[in-house]
Order: structure tokens, then sequence, then C-alpha cells
């Protein structure tokens, strides 16, 4: 029948051949039918893939591009950035598309999280007028393609972003006036939507948000009259309450919390930097770690390179990677796909 999804085979079975399908293949195969495209997009087939343990592990990064080849044109080029992606399998890296509305690069400081089998870039600056936006946008990886979703609220910089129950929770940064917020927001990608959470007890620029269980930690950061004078508390919201309260003493560091706050096994916060130095003898600015669970960690040290190892404890190796994909970043995250 034309219905079936493959010919000749009972419906369980062929659903489950489609599921043995590799990611990198999906996109040809929502070409096939009609039927496949609404299959190969939906939840439904990512839960399905990720139940039977058939998801793929990748690692995306917030990445500044290569300069341009002469010397004259490399004085005169801006810095641009894109999404790289690291496959830790097969050692491969690649590079996503540009989002169409910033073909040239995208937004300075933006954050990107995964999420549910897709990428989610937020917020930044603009790179042509150094202005915060409110962009969002999503992308598929079936389709191979970027959508624009529903604006943040607010325009805000440097707020903490993590992925928790498959939606993404914002809290924390500052406005256009470089006023450090307290309000938090949630994003739902399946609906496209923003709600607003209560906000938080203080302003938190410049912080981090990490989820520990059923938990959002939004550590450290400062309030506006204290600029760079980063808090040791944090202010931790309970989903199943809906309630904030604040930790004393979780962050006992004198630097900035972005993209350094690990957690280890027993819900401890870490720093990873520190851990980058104890393990691998280098130290330097531009760290980013991303903790993959079960799959170990992958800590971006600028110019001294990636390293990848088990997590916290574990040591960190350096991994060889190609030139093309050696620049910095300013944010970084996984998902399964």
């Amino acid at each position: 029948m034309a219905d079936e999804l493959i010919p000749g085979l009972p419906e369980e079975i062929a659903l489950e051949c489609l599921t043995r399908s590799h990611f990198t293949t999906h996109r040809l195969a929502a070409r096939v039918s009609r039927r496949w495209r609404r299959l190969f997009l939906s939840r439904h087939f990512y839960n399905l893939r990720k139940l039977s343990g058939r998801t793929h592990t990748a690692v995306f990064a917030v990445q500044s591009l290569p300069l341009p080849v002469s010397d004259e044109a490399k004085s005169a080029a801006p810095i641009a950035f894109g999404v790289s992606a690291f496959d830790p399998a097969t050692g491969n890296w690649t590079r996503i598309k540009p989002i169409e509305k910033y073909p040239n690069g995208l937004p300075l400081f933006c954050r990107i999280i995964g999420v549910d089998g897709k990428l989610v870039v937020i917020g930044g600056w603009d790179p042509v007028s150094y202005r915060p936006v409110e962009d969002v946008f999503v992308y598929d990886f079936a389709a191979e393609k970027w959508r624009q979703g529903k604006g943040m609220p607010e325009k805000r910089s440097f707020f903490g972003a993590t992925e928790y129950g498959g939606e993404i929770f914002v809290a924390g940064g500052h406005d256009e006036g470089k006023n450090a917020a307290a309000t938090a927001w949630v994003y739902n990608i399946r609906n496209d939507e923003w709600r607003e959470l209560p906000a938080m007890s203080t302003g938190r620029d410049e912080c981090e948000a990490v989820a520990i269980g059923s938990e959002i930690w939004v550590v450290s950061g400062y309030e506006t009259e204290n600029q760079g004078d980063f808090e040791r508390t944090a202010e931790v919201y309970e989903t199943n309450t809906g309630k904030w309260r604040r930790v004393e003493n979780a962050w006992c560091e004198e630097r900035s919390p972005r993209n350094v706050v690990g957690v280890g096994r027993k819900g401890e916060l870490f720093n990873w930097a520190t851990v980058a130095a104890k393990t691998t003898a280098v130290e330097g600015e531009g760290i980013v770690g991303v903790n993959m669970e079960e799959k170990g960690a992958m800590v971006f040290m600028g110019r001294n390179g990636v390293f990848m190892g088990e997590g916290q404890n574990g040591k960190l190796e350096r991994i060889e990677l190609p030139e093309e994909f050696s620049g910095f970043v300013q944010s970084a995250s996984y998902t399964h796909i």
C-alpha cells in the first residue's frame, strides 16, 4: 500500500528499521515520501531512537571562523562566528550552515543549547551594530535548516542558559543599560513560546546556569553596582515547587563562571578551568567545558587546543583537529541526535 512506511513490511518492523538509520542519512531519508518526512521530523521518532539507545551524541560550538588568507584581508576582516560540529565517535568536524538572517556570522556572545535533538541559538549582539538582540533560532538536523523562533521577551546579554525537560531556562544577564537582571524565562521549543518565572532575589550579570536533577542553578554573577565582583552565591529554581532558594558559598572562585561551571556525579559544582589546569598542565583564558554525561567531557581551551576525557576526575587528553576548527569558542553544548 502507498501508505506503508516500507512496502511489504509490518509497521512495527519498518519503524524498527528506520530508527536504526544513522542521523547523517535523515536529511535524504526525509525526501523519500511525505510520510517519511513527517516521521523523521517528529518528536515521536526522536523519542523512539533515544529510548532504544540509537541516538548519537555530538558536540556543537559557537566558534570563530577562519580569517581570509591574505594579510591585508586579515587586518580588515572582523571576527565572525559560526557553528562547528564534532562527532566523538568518528572524530569528524563539520560546519553547520549559516543562519539566513546572519549569513556573515552569528550574533556575538550568543548562547547555543542542545535540546531534544535540535540546536537552539539565543540572543547575543548584532555583529554589525553591537546591540543586543532577542533572536532565537532552531536547527533541525533532518531538514538541515534553521527556523527563527519566537524572540526572547527582553533583550539581554551575558545571561545564564541551560536545558531541562525539553525546555530552555534563561536567567540573569544585563539589559541594554548594563543593568543586572533578576528576571528569568523558559522557552518551550515545541510550542515556540516563552513563559515568565518568578524573579530571583538579586540581579546576576555574567552568571551561568546548569541543571542538577530537577533544579536549575544560576551560579554567581554580580549586581549592577558590583561590576566584576563575582558572587559566591547561587540561586536555585525548584521546578517542582516553582520557587527560588539562595545557596551560600556555591561558587568559591574569583573568576567569571561563564562556560566553566561543571556538575560532578554527586551533583557538586566544579570549575572546568581548575580541572583542566590540574589534568593537562595547561592554563589559559577562553575555556569552555561540556559535560556529556555518560559520554565524558570535552573542554575547549582557546589557543591551547581541545581536550577530551572522562569528566571531573578523569585525565583530559588533547585531540587532533583541523586548522579550520581551531578558532576561539564562545559557547558550546551537546545533544543526542
